[in-house]
């Protein structure tokens, strides 16, 4: 049946599949050279992985590599017996860069760990090739899409084709299952299969991949990832023989605190994590991600959505804080008090701590969050957000609070010379008690709040970014999650003041922020 008569969808599903196939030979054109030419330029590619990958790979190695990327393949270069998870961001193109390494092994006969690149000495042998992969994903369907872009440039990378032979064999040429010309068996495998004798005539497998092993669904249930986790153990490891070197490889990002891929970095040589950014805020792979294309893409998701795809920092919301609850507020002089309170994280250098300032009133009984000011900011631009609650504060009585530790640092010094650059001060005191735990304080004194009904955001702020960040922190808070919590700290600072300021009015005890006041400017 030729492609015109087909119905309409399979019609387009078929294009798209010989436009795909079509763009990677254009894409691997192969020139004119005598065969001492090509040998020697073979022989020149294969003593250096990098130049094979970007000569027989250019689809996919558009790129330069980040140095965790060369680190990674010498990894598995060097080692024939070896077991690594690689907990890398999205973007990062884990599943890519294991996909060129795998090429190389079934491809190249390398050379002894000891003499990766060079001339073997005598009584070194050459490591023999891997001979079967078995690719092994949550469900089979996944699996044979993760296995597919190694069939199709079997199919048709025209450089691989013209310098190791062809590829496809007819009669063993399946999504699911294929054996290459040379010998090499591929196998796709969904969690739960039955791969009892997996086998290539005499071979087992000798590279084991596991990609996107962990769902969402099953990381809800402690019992299916224990289940799924013996599965992988007991059955799809153990298609491995005992006597040759094999590589495992897990491809994954931590998505909850208990899965497959935080199991298997228990048992890895090698546990290889990269976030999309580093510790300092900056690109892991500048090369490809620029800092400002990453900020675009996060500032598309939710907080707890990036944390989790390319921070790797799993993120249940709701676990303490189950939702905020937003109210109009009301005029600043029906406020008992007001209190702007700043927790401004360390300093520039540490660009992935947020800066927080929060306005907050108590109104009867109630709290309001009024205003919020919450990012990773300069030291400057979190002075301005100060003059911003002066004016919006107007003539209304306001304490304006940050941690005493901050007002002994050197930001202080930088704090009260832009105010004297401003033409103004802040009366800026210390909050000096001594703190117990963030996550304790936080919860303690704020989820009670809010679970009665005395906790509310400003509902004209709800559009507002800075307000929209701190309630995704509220939301994802947890006692063993990684994710930024400076807005929520401050918003407890801001209550905690609040209530001491208001007891010691009252004739109580005077409170320890009330002694750290006296600190201020």
């Amino acid at each position: 049946m030729s492609i015109k008569t087909l119905p309409k969808t399979r019609r387009k599903r078929k294009l798209k599949f010989e436009d795909t196939r079509q763009n990677l030979k254009d894409a691997t054109p192969v020139k004119a050279e005598t065969l001492e030419e090509k040998r020697e330029r073979i022989a020149m590619l294969e003593a250096d992985p990098e130049e094979w990958f970007r000569y027989y790979f250019p689809k996919y190695y558009y790129s330069e590599p980040a140095q965790f990327h060369i680190d990674a393949t010498m990894r598995v270069l060097q080692h024939p017996e070896w077991y690594e998870v690689r907990i890398w961001s999205r973007e990062l193109a884990k599943s890519t860069r294991t996909m060129m390494e795998v090429f190389y092994l079934v491809f190249v006969r390398r050379l002894h760990p000891s003499r990766i690149f060079g001339t073997l000495s005598e009584g070194e042998a050459a490591v023999q090739k891997k001979k079967y992969v078995l690719m092994i994903s949550n469900s089979l369907d996944n699996a044979e899409r993760l296995l597919y872009p190694y069939k199709l440039n079997l199919e048709c990378n025209q450089r691989i084709i013209s310098d190791y032979g062809l590829q496809e064999q007819a009669g063993k040429w399946k999504a699911e299952e294929f054996v290459t010309m040379d010998g090499v068996a591929f196998r796709a495998l969904g969690a739960g299969q039955s791969p009892r004798g997996t086998r290539n005539e005499e071979a087992r497998p000798d590279i084991i991949l596991f990609d996107d092993i962990d769902t969402d669904m099953d990381c809800r249930n402690p019992d299916l990832i224990a289940k799924k986790w013996k599965w992988i153990e007991e059955a799809a490891i153990s298609t491995r023989s005992v006597s040759k070197g094999t590589l495992i490889i897990f491809c994954g990002n931590r998505i909850a605190t208990d899965c497959c891929i935080t199991r298997a970095c228990k048992l890895a040589d090698h546990v290889d994590e990269v976030n999309i950014k580093d510790e300092e805020g900056r690109s892991t792979w500048p090369e490809k991600n620029t800092e400002e294309d990453i900020e675009r893409v996060l500032s598309q998701k939710s907080y707890a959505s990036a944390q989790k795809e390319y921070y790797n920092n799993p993120v249940t919301e709701g676990s303490v804080f189950k939702e905020m609850a937003y109210k109009p507020a009301r005029p600043m002089q029906d406020y008992k008090l007001l209190v702007c309170y700043t927790d401004p994280s360390f300093r520039d250098t540490k660009k992935n701590d947020y800066k927080a300032t929060v306005l907050v009133g108590k109104w009867e009984d109630e709290y309001h969050v009024l205003k919020c000011y919450l990012e990773q900011t300069t030291t400057a631009r979190m002075v301005d957000w100060h003059y911003n609650i002066k004016q919006i504060v107007g003539n209304c009585n306001c304490y304006y609070y940050m941690e005493q530790c901050f007002l002994q640092d050197i930001l202080i010094k930088e704090f009260y010379d832009i105010c004297n650059q401003r033409g103004g001060t802040i009366p800026m005191g210390g909050d000096s008690r001594h703190k117990q735990d963030k996550f304790t304080r936080i919860e303690s004194l704020l989820e009670p709040l809010n679970r009665n009904g005395k906790l509310f955001l400003n509902e004209n702020e709800q559009q507002n970014p800075h307000m929209q960040r701190l309630e995704e922190q509220f939301l994802a808070l947890s006692p063993q999650s990684r994710a930024h919590d400076d807005g929520p700290d401050a918003v407890e600072g801001a209550v905690w003041m609040l209530n001491s300021k208001l007891a010691a009015s009252a004739g109580g005890i005077v409170s320890v922020a009330r002694q750290g006041r006296r600190n201020g400017w």
